[in-house]
């Protein structure tokens, strides 16, 4: 009896310290225009009513002369006037650079930073895109956090991104 309450104990404390994950996938499209450019992009999470931000990822040209590619990081203009302005970049974790067309992928542990510090709750994934001679694009995901059961979230964008997914798993 007593090696049935342990090994049943052992398995919630397992389950439950278990890490969540969330896994966003970006479609960059490749546009058939004259001058292309890689767009900057901007993902975080918002609470449901706007409110707190934790900042995901920030890919811009960081390997412009002088530090200058941070100039154009105020196109991402939801992103730059929400939390944008307050940093200090490149921001280890935080920044890279931009990314060709085609599908990319990045996975964030509930353990671990940016995730670590997040509440349960409704939440936003919003991703917003700019390209400098191009346009600019936000979308925005609709999630709960901690996921209590494997789900997926898509939106597709028009121009600047194409399809978006967000799947979680707990």
């Amino acid at each position: 009896m007593r090696l049935l309450i342990s090994a049943a104990l052992t398995t919630l404390t397992a389950t439950s310290s278990l890490a969540a994950e969330a896994t966003v996938s970006v479609d960059i499209p490749r546009l058939n225009v004259a001058e292309y450019h890689k767009p900057y992009v901007a993902m975080w999470i918002e609470s449901a009513d706007g409110g707190k931000i934790t900042n995901l990822a920030v890919w811009y040209d960081v390997k412009h002369k002088d530090g200058e590619g941070t100039k154009w990081l105020k196109d991402l203009r939801q992103w730059w006037r929400r939390t944008g302005r307050e940093l200090t970049m490149p921001a280890d974790g935080l920044s890279s650079p931009t990314r060709a067309p085609g599908t990319h992928q990045l996975t964030f542990d509930s353990k671990a930073k940016p995730l670590d510090g997040l509440a349960p709750g409704s939440y936003q994934l919003v991703i917003e895109a700019a390209r400098e001679v191009g346009g600019r694009e936000l979308l925005r995901l609709p999630f709960e956090w901690p996921p209590k059961a494997p789900s997926t979230a898509q939106a597709k964008g028009e121009n600047e991104l194409g399809a978006v997914t967000l799947k979680l798993t707990p």
